[in-house]
């Protein structure tokens, strides 16, 4: 088959390898390098760094809603499209142009979770797992005919970034598989249902501030569900703290309030204890070697 990859983060570089090992890719669709690091310079996208490291034709135009890219995309004589975490919305005339179409690597148990933030909002919101959904892909919002679905349990101890991983990898090993049945014309569609849906909003940067005002468990999934990014901070002084990992524990005071030597923070019920910290401009940092570098005593209250 000939196949068009339309990706752009490190999530669609793991089902792009994947598919290079298998297949012949034709041409890779990436958005275009954006400004990045300290200095500011164009840094291409990890689509774009692996597709050139591997001889694959890039294009990454701003946008294909105008007739020019369109007729660049359709001129292909694609068989069909794999997206994944692409981040440009695909006008009619380009799903409509591979033979086969465009299947997108969606990462949630679709129909929940559509949308921006899949992976943030499934932890945030204490399911017990979350998945990959492989989906022919039509105008609506992630709306498209399921093809295949794998499952990832998550557990109080996945953070987004852990989870973001696993599924990159399952998504690969299904679209693998995705495309060996769509060779043979063994991969049915199935119509989403119509109940279950639910959104995934992109996050929103104020979100990130940790509210222990809240029960332990649910800021225990704000904080793995933001991690590493944004980052789910609390305020000391005039500094933001990020924590990038945490756990439940024992333990109760007013909510914000350290109540020992361990970083164990006090929730609204029960408490979380902090493991992994950042402090702005360093890296992260475990719980003791944070502790003595920075005071934060037993009673000092978090806002």
């Amino acid at each position: 088959m000939r196949i068009v990859f339309m990706g752009t983060p490190d999530f669609a570089v793991t089902a792009l390898a994947a598919l290079a090992a298998h297949y012949d890719i034709i041409a890779v669709y990436t958005q275009p390098p954006r400004p990045a690091g300290r200095g500011q310079q164009d840094r291409p996208s990890p689509v774009q760094i692996f597709a050139e490291g591997h001889g694959i034709p890039v294009y990454s135009p701003k946008s294909l809603k105008k007739p020019e890219p369109q007729a660049e995309f359709a001129g292909l004589n694609a068989d069909v499209a794999v997206v994944a975490a692409y981040g440009l919305i695909l006008p009619q005339a380009v799903l409509d142009a591979p033979k086969l179409g465009c299947i997108n690597i969606h990462a949630s148990l679709l129909p929940r979770w559509r949308g921006a933030a899949p992976i943030q909002r499934a932890i945030m919101a204490g399911d017990k797992a979350s998945g990959v959904t492989i989906m022919q892909m039509d105008a609506g919002l992630d709306t498209g005919a399921m093809l295949l679905k794998g499952e990832v349990p998550i557990n109080d101890r996945i953070t987004a970034g852990e989870l973001h991983d696993a599924l990159a990898v399952q998504g690969a090993a299904l679209i693998v598989a995705a495309l060996d049945k769509l060779a043979q014309d063994a991969l049915p569609a199935i119509p989403q249902p119509q109940t279950g849906v639910t959104l995934a909003a992109k996050i929103d940067k104020a979100e990130a501030h940790i509210d222990f005002n809240r029960e332990a468990a649910t800021v225990l999934r704000h904080i793995h569900g933001l991690s590493p990014f944004p980052g789910a901070w609390f305020a000391h002084g005039n500094e933001r703290i990020k924590v990038l990992k945490a756990e439940r524990t024992e333990g109760q005071g007013v909510p914000g309030t350290i109540i020992d030597d361990r970083l164990t923070i006090a929730c609204a019920t029960g408490a979380v204890r902090l493991l992994t910290v950042q402090r702005a401009g360093k890296g992260p940092m475990e719980a003791d070697a944070f502790l003595r570098g920075y005071a934060l005593p037993k009673s000092a209250v978090l806002a």
